[in-house]
Order: C-alpha cells, then structure tokens, then sequence
C-alpha cells in the first residue's frame, strides 16, 4: 500500500523564496570583476533568471487514471494525477492556506491518492476524491500566487545587486589608480567564472565574457541622449503645426532644421552628413573628439526600407558608439499602420536583442547586439513624426 501523508503541511513557502533571492545575491558577490565588468548587465540578469526562477506546480486533470485492488474484506481504488514544476512544493506551506491541506504520496511526476473501502459505493469514492482534488487545486492556486511574484522580481534583484558590485568595484579600481603604484596580478584568479551545476533538464550557463582587461570610456549618460531626443522632438513639433512650411523638403533639408536646433545647444558640435566607419551618418554630435550621438532621418518608404535604415545605422555605430536613433518622417502611409510594423521590423531583426519601455506614442526603444561584438550593447531610440502632405 502507498503510504499518503498532508501535503503543503512543511515549511514556509515565504523563507524558501527569500533564501532564493539571497543565493541569487550571493552567486552575484562570488563573480570576478571580469565577469561583471565584461559581461552585458542583461545577459547576467537572464541567466540568473533562468537558473533561480521556481517551477511552479500544474497538474494535467484531462490525464487522470484510476486503478483498483481487492483484498480480503474490501477495495482499494487508487487515482494517479500528473504534475509538473517542482516537487518539493509540495512540502511548503503558502502564504494562503487552509486547516484541512489534502493528503496524497507524491511520485516524480504524479500525485497518487488511495481509498479503501469495505462497500462497493461508486459515488462515496469519487465524491470524496473531487473533494480533495479541488483541496489540492486550491492549494496550487495559493503556490502560484506567492511564485509569481517572485520568478518576476528575479531580474530586478539581480540587476540591483550587480549595479552595486559593479560600482564597488569601479570604486576600487579609481582608488588603485589614484595611488600609482602597479597592481600585483592574482595568479589564483581566473579570468571567467564557472557556475556550479543545477539540477535542471536544461542548466543555464553563465554568459561568455571577454579575458581582456575593463577599459571604461566616454559614453553619453542617458540623461543627456533624452535631452538630444527632446531638442529633435521640439523641433518636429513645430514641423507638425507648420506643414506647409516643410511638406517640399527632402530628408537633407529635414536634418539640417535638426542641426541648427542641436547646434544651438552642442555648440557647434552637431555635424550631418559625417564620415563615420562605414559611411556617412546624416546627424553626429561629437565632443572633445568622441562620437556621443548618431542618428538617421529617413521617410517611411515600407518595412524593407526601414530594415535597411537600420543595418545602415549600425553600419555607421564603431564600437564606442552606444546611443543610437532613427527620425522617421510619415507622409504617405497611415500612421497608425507605421506604428505597428516597426516593432515587427525590429523585432525581426538579427541584431535585435529587447526592448526598453519608452514614454512616447510615437516612439519606441531597443537594445541591439553590436555588429561586431555580441556583448555590446547599442540603444537604439525610433521616434516617428507625421509630415502632412
């Protein structure tokens, strides 16, 4: 006979997912500074998400068989119930529970509850079996609702603490520096960190990250690369309430409005029509002889187009150059329908890594790999204007 014992009668759900949370800070704090240095702050928060999300536990209902034993004065009816997610859930009590938890013996993919009974009174057996499956359902409501939360704050955690290290560790290094003398290399030291293995189907593996030394540069802080978008979107404003005064312009005409507005406040610094890399980009602003913004004015002529825009734009990006923008000016098409196929373009773009969320009806955001390195990261701002013919 199956033995069948209270489940969800163990230990607090709640402490399970806070000790979680903290080997997620833990593995964070074990990482080189290489690691966190040279490793893409999404790729980390990924991985991590992979490796301490909790499988939440489903049952297949449509699934459910019956077997029965005879003995001597009676009848054992048993019923086997298939799940998914993670086991040991069944031994954790959740924030929401009730006096009278259901009773089962839990196998590695089923739940088997057993009923012994010396009448032969079909309907007694199965309503007391749907009276503690619905007990279990409930049950795996409440497990779900504390899970939730959690598999969906993993980034976040994650994110945050990297930050920290990132910047103590940066803190350090300025601090080195400053005192002058070499640093000793650490010959116990490796250069990447391996993970330990987790007991998964699939084990997710930390990033690959670079063996060269973290070389910070002169990047473009977010704030000033909004206030460059603002400035180009002032200026569209006054395109949008004055149409006739731009409707006959051409894409050059259209981005030299953009330079004197950018030019008025980078001091002569915005330039179009630059020689970057591969090619001429039409709006470069570059201060004491580094690229801080790059950007490209196209009309909307179709989502091939549009595609194309975008490999020209990266085409112009070296590999300094992290904020990125496509002015695309609407005359022939619905907007509404423009809107609509350039999440779909870039989405569908090889480069294209995630989205960023981006306060603008007509604008969007997202993260692009490098064309030439997979752990650069290049934000790339849309932001679409309606020139009425």
């Amino acid at each position: 006979m199956i033995l069948r014992k209270w489940l969800f009668d163990g230990g607090n759900l709640r402490y399970v997912l806070q000790d979680q949370g903290q080997k997620i800070r833990n593995e964070i704090n074990s990482l080189s500074e290489n690691q966190i240095l040279n490793t893409l702050e999404d790729d980390l928060c990924n991985y991590f998400f992979e490796k301490y999300k909790v499988e939440t536990l489903q049952i297949d209902e449509s699934q459910i068989q019956m077997d029965y034993s005879a003995y001597a004065t009676g009848i054992r009816i048993t019923f086997y119930i298939p799940f998914t997610g993670d086991r040991n859930l069944f031994e954790q009590k959740p924030s929401t529970f009730s006096p009278n938890p259901p009773r089962a013996y839990v196998g590695e993919s089923e739940i088997v509850m057993t009923y012994e009974r010396t009448t032969y009174e079909a309907d007694q057996i199965e309503g007391e079996f749907k009276s503690e499956l619905e007990r279990l359902k409930n049950y795996l409501k409440w497990i779900e609702q504390d899970i939730t939360p959690f598999n969906s704050s993993i980034r976040e955690t994650a994110s945050q603490e990297i930050s920290i290290r990132r910047e103590k560790i940066l803190k350090n290094r300025d601090l080195v520096e400053k005192i002058g003398f070499p640093l000793r290399r650490r010959q116990d030291t490796p250069d990447t960190y391996i993970a330990p293995q987790v007991k998964r189907v699939i084990t997710p593996k930390l990033p690959p990250v670079s063996t060269a030394p973290y070389k910070p540069e002169p990047t473009l802080d977010m704030q000033e690369y909004e206030h460059i978008l603002s400035v180009v979107s002032n200026m569209v404003m006054v395109m949008e309430r004055s149409p006739k005064a731009f409707r006959d312009m051409n894409e050059e005409d259209l981005r030299q409005h953009f330079l004197v507005q950018l030019n008025g406040q980078y001091e002569g610094q915005a330039t179009g029509e630059t020689f970057n890399f591969d090619g001429k980009t039409d709006i470069l602003i570059r201060v004491d002889g580094k690229n801080i913004f790059i950007a490209e004015c196209k009309f909307w002529k179709g989502p091939k187009a549009f595609k194309e825009s975008i490999d020209q734009l990266l085409s112009y990006s070296t590999w300094r150059d992290t904020k990125t923008s496509l002015l695309v000016f609407n005359q022939d098409a619905e907007m509404s329908t423009v809107l609509k196929r350039i999440p779909e373009v870039v989405k569908d773009h090889p480069k294209y890594k995630s989205n960023r969320d981006y306060d603008s009806e007509t604008g969007f955001r997202y993260i692009l790999r490098h064309r030439d390195d997979a752990n650069r990261e290049i934000v790339l701002t849309v932001l679409v204007f309606n020139i009425p013919v």
